[in-house]
């Protein structure tokens, strides 16, 4: 069950490294494309789809929730496809939804700024200045994404088993470097427990899922916690009603095994 997570930078040429790396391994490609064809089997229009996707909150509370509602959504179609295994995930956090998985093989395509710029104006036949914009807009909103959904500094090499500078490196070799890096007996190993764990994060996706989209419960103040499909719930509600409520949601997501209530109430 192997796994391929790649982050890139705007204009890094990540795209065409992506799409070789899963057409040679006969890998699926979970991209934009993707999203967009799932979006409507998840709750997510194609409006919301393109409001969110990549992008940090607004941080207007009544908006919030349903960013992260729908972000949740998002990251349970990529999860599910996680699941099928053989597949590159292109960018959308992946190697941060899959952290606990040990067998993910985790690469970030990165190359100097003036460089990206220089490419995305060539691209897409644009002005320099405004590619600059683009690039540096792009960077932005990415980082913010990363750091406020998993609290993690994007650009930091310790978070990825390889860094490719394309600068430095042809497209065909960053393509050789990934296919044969993925072949180490280290990953290969712990693949065969990948599975039951992307399991686990599915049912806890689905479940934090549910509590933000009932609106019996007002505050976001306790944990999922899935362990061979067992689930615990922990930390506070406000009422008996909601705490019912909490507990409901859980029983009710296919495959929960059990459900350990270990929620306090406190009233404020």
């Amino acid at each position: 069950m192997a796994i391929i997570t790649i982050s890139r930078e705007m204009g890094s040429g990540g795209i065409p490294i992506v799409q070789q790396v899963a057409e040679e391994l006969g890998y699926a490609l979970i991209d934009g494309d993707v999203l967009r064809n799932a979006a409507e089997d998840y709750d997510l229009t194609q409006d919301a789809l393109q409001q969110i996707d990549e992008k940090p909150p607004v941080f207007i509370e009544n908006l919030d929730r349903q960013i992260e509602l729908n972000m949740s959504r998002i990251q349970l179609i990529v999860l599910e496809q996680a699941l099928q295994g053989d597949v590159v995930i292109y960018g959308r956090g992946g190697q941060d939804l899959l952290s606990e998985i040990t067998s993910v093989f985790r690469v970030r395509i990165i190359a100097p700024f003036e460089e990206r710029v220089e490419r995305w104006a060539e691209r897409e036949w644009i002005d320099p200045d405004l590619a600059r914009s683009l690039v540096r807009k792009s960077d932005q909103q990415r980082a913010g994404f990363i750091k406020y959904y998993f609290d993690r500094n994007w650009t930091n090499p310790i978070e990825y088993d390889m860094v490719i500078n394309t600068t430095r490196v042809s497209n065909e070799m960053a393509v050789k470097l990934i296919i044969e890096a993925i072949k180490d007996p280290y990953l290969t190993e712990k693949a065969n427990t990948c599975k039951t764990k992307v399991q686990d994060l599915i049912i806890q996706k689905k479940i934090q899922i549910a509590r933000l989209d009932d609106e019996r419960i007002k505050d976001i103040w306790f944990n999922i916690g899935v362990v061979d499909c067992h689930v615990t719930l922990s930390g506070h509600v406000y009422s008996e009603s909601e705490r019912q409520a909490v507990i409901d949601n859980a029983t009710e997501v296919e495959g929960v095994t059990g459900v350990t209530d270990n929620l306090k109430i406190i009233n404020y």
